[in-house]
């Protein structure tokens, strides 16, 4: 038996009170952060983000986290209607070639120590003229330079007025500069961090850098000096903070989802479409109570292209292209395939959501149409065993073996091939793929954005012309359009060169994909839009 003088009583009773203190601390630390978890959005980024530098905004990953940190002179609502951002107003000359913007005076940069005692400044007219001459800088290799290729100068007239001139009227220009390559930047930070400016960025946003580690995760804090506002004068956002996480696997993205860790799921992947949504397309019972799905057109179109730039490409021969259009029910392919997510692209390249969707009719399931021209393509070439190879990465796999077996029905062999999609996207860059999986998003929503893809002067890789297709009448429509301002006139033309394409058959349009995005019941105001850009400004959490 242990006996216990009166020292050793004091000194338990200290050590309780120890413990007593930081259990409640503790506690309160932990229903601190629990009543704050409802100010921080989480979302998950499959590949790691490889730059926070707007002019290397090249793709979704990148683009979504370089928006809520940067802002341009003009930018999308939800129903793409260009509206002011840093710039509050615009005024375009007679002839279409000259804007004149006149930027906002309250618009600050992130703060940070190089700006002097002060730790930030205001925006103005020349960190326009920089960033816009920074991003055609040889040295930097921006992915962006393309923006500027219709451009003739830009220069700042004052501190509050700046000035584009281009060399030919482009009616889409205004929807090019949302892009967020045509951000701002401040020069002394640029100039002081250079290539590391990816990991350091400072801009305008209304969120602002906090902590990035590659591959583990991102954070951005609210920006308190933010100068946009709400309806009723309170400065947004709302949101304290937005927390990336870069979980490879979709599968374990979903099941964070599902256990209430991540806030936003963005696209409907194969590995947990059918866990998901029933065969009509909609939430399953046991989801509905927990989340909300939102849906609409999507500025993307998924397709086949075939490579046109080898004659002794079986698969590029006229009969067989249409032949292969004919073979398969796009609309089966919809329903069972992607749970009724998308509409089936029986028009034209154009993709629902942009004015000249729908004005042509394109290739509807006719298989007894397609083994005729199977025949008639065995009659004129000898070959009695055509056989195209289709490549693909691995997210589109199924669709392309439905492809190949109803391929299969009406006399053509096809092999399907699987490659890592960054493979994939090399070898269709260098004409090496007879067939190949591709899709279209937009950079802007304008039909010439996908019609682009089709101009012999785009020919990879100089453009985005992967097929390598060539018509001196498609061209001459390409043209006319981009010199064209009256917009019912530029549609038509837009039209003529979409059925143009469905005629000559240099691809196989699969799907219209739909923007598809699941969130947690308390999120709210996150919207939707045709370009599937992700806006946090005006989200909020409810507890």
């Amino acid at each position: 038996m242990i006996k216990l003088i009166p020292q050793h009583f004091r000194l338990i009773n200290t050590y309780v009170s120890i413990i007593c203190l930081f259990t409640l601390f503790s506690s309160c630390i932990q229903e601190k952060a629990t009543n704050r978890a409802h100010l921080v959005f989480r979302y998950n980024e499959h590949a790691n983000i490889t730059s926070l530098d707007p002019a290397f905004a090249k793709d979704q990953r990148n683009i979504w986290a370089v928006h809520q940190l940067f802002n341009g002179l003009v930018e999308m609502d939800e129903n793409l209607n260009v509206i002011p951002s840093i710039a509050k107003s615009w005024k375009v000359s007679e002839d279409a070639l000259t804007y004149t913007f006149t930027l906002r005076n309250d618009v600050y940069f992130h703060e940070h120590a190089l700006f002097g005692e002060k730790k930030t400044r205001t925006v103005n007219a020349y960190d326009f003229e920089y960033s816009f001459g920074r991003i055609l800088d040889d040295k930097l290799a921006s992915s962006g330079r393309w923006i500027f290729k219709s451009v003739e100068s830009f220069n700042a007239i004052d501190t509050t007025t700046f000035q584009i001139r281009l060399k030919q009227p482009f009616p889409a220009f205004l929807s090019l500069l949302t892009m967020k390559y045509c951000s701002v930047v401040p020069k002394e930070i640029v100039t002081h961090y250079g290539n590391d400016f990816r990991a350091n960025p400072i801009g305008t946003g209304p969120f602002q850098f906090k902590i990035w580690e590659e591959n583990t995760k991102l954070v951005f804090r609210k920006n308190p000096h933010y100068f946009e506002k709400d309806d009723n004068g309170i400065r947004l956002p709302y949101l304290e903070a937005i927390a990336i996480t870069f979980l490879p696997d979709k599968q374990s993205e979903f099941l964070q989802f599902v256990q209430g860790n991540l806030d936003f799921l963005n696209s409907l992947d194969p590995s947990y479409q059918d866990e998901i949504l029933n065969a009509s397309g909609r939430l399953q019972e046991k989801y509905r109570n927990d989340f909300q799905m939102i849906s609409g057109p999507y500025l993307n179109t998924e397709y086949l292209g075939i490579y046109m730039g080898d004659s002794t490409n079986v698969s590029s021969h006229h009969l067989l292209r249409k032949a292969m259009n004919y073979s398969f029910d796009r609309q089966k392919m919809i329903t069972y395939l992607r749970s009724g997510i998308g509409t089936p692209a029986t028009h034209g390249f154009i993709p629902k959501g942009l004015p000249g969707f729908a004005n042509i009719q394109g290739f509807e399931y006719q298989p007894e149409k397609a083994k005729d021209l199977v025949v008639q393509y065995k009659k004129e070439t000898g070959n009695l065993t055509p056989e195209v190879a289709i490549t693909t990465n691995g997210q589109y796999l199924n669709f392309c073996e439905y492809i190949q077996r109803e391929l299969e029905k009406i006399g053509i062999k096809a092999s399907v091939n699987v490659i890592p999609a960054s493979t994939l996207r090399e070898l269709r860059s260098k004409g090496e793929l007879p067939i190949f999986r591709a899709s279209w998003i937009a950079d802007y929503p304008d039909a010439e954005n996908y019609l682009s893809l089709f101009y012999s002067k785009n020919f990879t890789p100089n453009g985005p012309n992967y097929t390598h297709f060539k018509n001196t009448q498609f061209d001459t429509w390409y043209e006319a359009a981009l010199r064209e301002t009256d917009a019912s006139t530029r549609i038509d033309l837009y039209t003529k060169m979409d059925s143009l394409l469905i005629s000559e058959a240099p691809l196989i349009p699969l799907y219209y994909d739909q923007v598809v995005r699941f969130t947690q019941k308390n999120v709210q105001g996150l919207g939707n839009n045709a370009l599937n850009l992700l806006e946090l400004k005006r989200v909020k959490k409810n507890k």
